[in-house]
């Protein structure tokens, strides 16, 4: 008997550190979100959002998602999603669901300059402190850089509905579905795996975007984590 229970113990712990090692359903939820929206996909978003809001995101957790990746992928694919975000909840509230709004953002701290703190999100995301010195297109163009620090990494980042985790969610899946932005995917790739995410996670990721969005979406994104997976 002892030895019944000792392979069940075993059996039990297996599991749980699959499920540990795994993408969360909530993580996993915000992936077609992201991915849909991001390309204009309102028909596929729709059954997207109720998945979601199903497996225990909270509206304003899906707001947010959708604000966030505005900056990648431009106001009006964020606002249509927006608008169909509204459809889905007046639907499932006709048919007497009632679903939670979830915590609002934190006040954020002003005494420091946005400035200041997009520079340090950016090095709690990258892993490494940021040049004082501008290069490459911050150096051709040095509006964007301040517009990155400012909005990207201190506006929108300091909003503490979602986690750093999962905007990286987020904007990998937005970078993945809109394609020809390699440089840029492999950066937040790296950033993920910075954050935490490790490979078999990135790897189911890649599985969803090949499920939901597409196979050559998905090969695409696929030899940009090989890469970094290759060179670590």
């Amino acid at each position: 008997m002892s030895i019944i229970f000792c392979l069940i113990g075993n059996l039990y712990a297996q599991n749980m550190a699959e499920i540990k090692n795994s993408l969360s359903i909530k993580q996993q939820s915000i992936i077609p979100i992201a991915a849909f929206c991001a390309k204009g996909d309102l028909q596929k978003l729709k059954p997207a959002l109720n998945e979601g809001l199903n497996a225990g995101l909270t509206v304003n957790e899906i707001k947010e998602v959708i604000v966030h990746l505005y900056a990648y992928c431009g106001f009006p694919r964020s606002i249509r999603g927006l608008q169909t975000f509204m459809e889905v909840l007046d639907e499932r509230k006709a048919k007497g669901i009632a679903d939670k709004m979830g915590t609002d953002v934190t006040p954020v701290n002003t005494e420091v300059s946005k400035y200041e703190r997009g520079k340090e999100n950016l090095e709690k995301l990258t892993g490494m402190p940021q040049p004082e010195s501008k290069s490459g297109y911050g150096d051709f163009a040095p509006v964007i850089d301040t517009f990155l620090k400012e909005h990207l990494f201190a506006d929108i980042f300091d909003r503490d509905i979602l986690t750093f985790a999962e905007r990286e969610l987020v904007t990998i899946s937005v970078l993945s579905s809109i394609g020809g932005v390699e440089p840029m995917l492999r950066s937040h790739l790296n950033i993920c795996m910075n954050l935490g995410l490790i490979p078999k996670q990135l790897n189911e990721f890649l599985e969803i975007i090949k499920a939901k969005i597409g196979k050559k979406e998905a090969k695409a994104a696929q030899v940009v984590l090989n890469e970094i997976l290759n060179n670590r």
